[in-house]
């Protein structure tokens, strides 16, 4: 007599959308699929055309399709509906009572799993702790990421520093005036010949619109004034990201902007000294904003403000997706062996403009290790 799976669980939707599918599937199907645990027993549920490449990844122990799972009723011409329906009829012909879902579950599969009668439960970890502690294979992904991302911050920061100036003050790169909306450009192109593309674009954000730390920056640029350059692209071939930020100053940088940076790298380093297996998320961003806070810079946080400030937290986990859980920041839990964050803080105003700069580290049970391999300073002409 069959018997109903101790445990049960279930992730579905779209592979090349949703990362945590992907990384079970191990394709980044274009089409709809679902994974379904039956104790130790993997299920992969694909279109008939994706049943080979998904065995040829072994990820699953069965790849199987929504034809062989075929309601009573028959399925449904929509290729979402119909792997919702086979997923719920896969449930029920295991006779699975209750089963556990993530946080990205389409409500499609709530749906027809609850209309088999099925209950479902709600597994705030499915998909999440596993992708935090990343194994040595997603450790040199993200290595490699990372050492491309700082091929192309190092040309765009050169590029910025060895222009020459017009008259107004204006930044200029073979006979034209450089723009944030050029040097993005510049770095599209070369992450593209890299296999990397910019999906979520990329910073580079000069005063006053560096006020806000999230503005992509616009118009050009100027000397004397720092430049936030944050380069955040994804390898095509991995889905691992890269993200680093660096600042640079065409010229001399004001006094403000050189106790600015010294004030960042400071509080750099104090954050990195608490990343370690069993401190907190919140330990580390403490130990930064205490660091900013030290060197005379108040908090601003949700508050745009002329004179420099400090406007968000520490750092994120970043892996296929280039914001992970979980965050370094006020609450923030305790952090694993294996998991990788960037540490970025930053200072921003209006008048003197912003100073961020970030690395990509890995937690270990003691020292941090350090994917990052440039400099932090403000001068790139060497």
């Amino acid at each position: 007599m069959k018997h109903a799976p101790d445990i049960a669980r279930i992730m579905a939707g779209f592979p090349d959308k949703n990362a945590s599918l992907f990384r079970r599937i191990g394709v980044p199907l274009g089409d709809p699929a679902a994974w379904i645990e039956l104790d130790t027993r993997r299920i992969a549920l694909v279109r008939d055309i994706e049943m080979d490449r998904v065995q040829q990844v072994g990820h699953a122990d069965d790849v199987t399709t929504p034809a062989e799972h075929s309601p009573p009723a028959g399925l449904s011409p929509d290729r979402e509906t119909a792997t919702a329906e086979a997923a719920a009829q896969l449930l029920r012909a295991a006779k699975v009572e209750q089963v556990f879902a993530d946080r990205s579950l389409p409500y499609v599969y709530a749906w027809h799993i609850e209309q088999a009668e099925i209950e479902i439960r709600y597994d705030s970890d499915l998909g999440v702790l596993d992708r935090r502690q990343k194994n040595h294979q997603e450790i040199d992904w993200l290595a490699q990421s990372q050492q491309v991302t700082e091929e192309v911050m190092r040309k765009m920061c050169e590029t910025v520093a060895r222009c020459s100036v017009a008259d107004d003050g204006s930044l200029v790169h073979e006979g034209e005036v450089l723009t944030s909306e050029r040097v993005h450009s510049l770095a599209t192109i070369e992450f593209i010949q890299r296999g990397y593309s910019m999906g979520h674009g990329a910073i580079v954000a000069t005063a006053p619109e560096v006020a806000d730390c999230h503005h992509r920056g616009q118009g050009p640029l100027r000397t004397g004034v720092p430049v936030i350059i944050d380069l955040f692209p994804r390898d095509d071939s991995t889905r691992y990201w890269g993200d680093c930020t660096r600042t640079v100053v065409h010229g001399e940088p004001s006094e403000t902007v050189k106790k600015m940076h010294a004030a960042v790298v400071a509080a750099k380093a104090a954050a990195t000294a608490e990343l370690r297996a069993g401190n907190t998320a919140d330990a580390v961003h403490c130990a930064s904003d205490a660091t900013l806070k030290e060197h005379g810079f108040p908090l601003s946080r949700g508050q745009l403000t002329d004179e420099p400030s400090i406007q968000h937290g520490t750092g994120h986990g970043i892996g296929l997706d280039v914001h992970e859980p979980i965050l370094l920041d006020h609450n923030g839990g305790e952090l694993l062996e294996g998991e990788v964050f960037t540490i970025e803080p930053g200072l921003y105003g209006r008048l003197d403009g912003g100073v961020r700069v970030e690395d990509m580290l890995v937690v270990t049970t003691g020292e941090a290790k350090n994917l990052n391999k440039l400099h932090e300073g403000l001068d790139w002409t060497g």
